[in-house]
């Protein structure tokens, strides 16, 4: 057994095993947005994990960078981007304490980056991001709604069994965070299986205490929707989309 920080591991399967999000149409949703918000051409996705969004706005003509605190998953991000010919510059930063080498048009954190932020924290994050944005610029991201944490996510085992590698997740709530202890099996050439150990804790956040924390921050809220822009009540995921004033 090998025990390792989150998405240490996890980086190498994390688009394989999430096949099922439908990169491709979660990146239409963005592409169609930002056009409707009358978003410039440069942006930052924050928390980009192996990159799949800033790979897919690069190739729509976006000039895009990524940034995202785990190592493993920057270096699968620039491997990934390389090998499919696509050019987008990457670093290093905590979304709690964002820090980037210019301001930009626009800045996306999808697929709950923020859930990874303690509630105590959320203000300044987003005064971090309001600093790295230009003015008029674009914010939105997405949480993890309570709901879906609390209800659908605690107290649970989620799995993935696959012939490369098997996913396991026990889920257990504390407080206002649930924690997931991630286990990795993965095959080896001679047919064992190596196994790997990492543990991630999302937050349990609510709707009036983002908007409270965009307010604070500077932001304007111009709306909140779910999932590829479903009802907000009746989907898993809230997407919050401002602007800096």
């Amino acid at each position: 057994m090998t025990v390792g920080k989150a998405y240490r591991y996890l980086s190498e399967w994390f688009e394989y095993l999430n096949d099922d999000c439908d990169y491709p149409k979660w990146s239409q949703y963005f592409l169609e947005g930002l056009a409707r918000l009358g978003a410039g051409r440069e942006g930052l996705e924050l928390g980009c994990g192996s990159g799949a969004f800033c790979r897919r706005l690069a190739r729509a003509g976006y000039r895009m960078s990524g940034a995202d605190r785990s190592p493993e998953m920057l270096a699968a991000a620039e491997n990934l981007a390389r090998s499919e010919g696509v050019r987008v510059s990457f670093f290093s930063a905590d979304a709690a304490c964002l820090r980037a080498p210019s301001q930009y048009d626009f800045i996306l954190a999808p697929n709950d980056v923020y859930n990874y932020v303690p509630p105590t924290r959320l203000g300044g994050a987003f005064r971090h991001v309001a600093l790295c944005l230009k003015k008029g610029g674009i914010f939105w991201f997405d949480v993890s709604s309570a709901h879906k944490l609390c209800e659908k996510v605690a107290n649970t085992i989620s799995a993935d069994d696959r012939e490369e590698v098997t996913y396991l997740s026990f889920n257990r709530k504390e407080g206002d965070k649930v924690i997931m202890d991630v286990t990795l099996f993965v095959k080896r050439e001679d047919g064992a299986f190596d196994r790997f150990d990492e543990t991630h804790t999302q937050y349990i956040h609510g709707e009036a205490e983002i908007a409270a924390a965009l307010s604070g921050a500077g932001f304007e809220l111009l709306s909140a929707e779910g999932h590829l822009g479903e009802e907000k009540t009746q989907s898993d995921r809230w997407n919050f989309l401002c602007r800096k004033k």
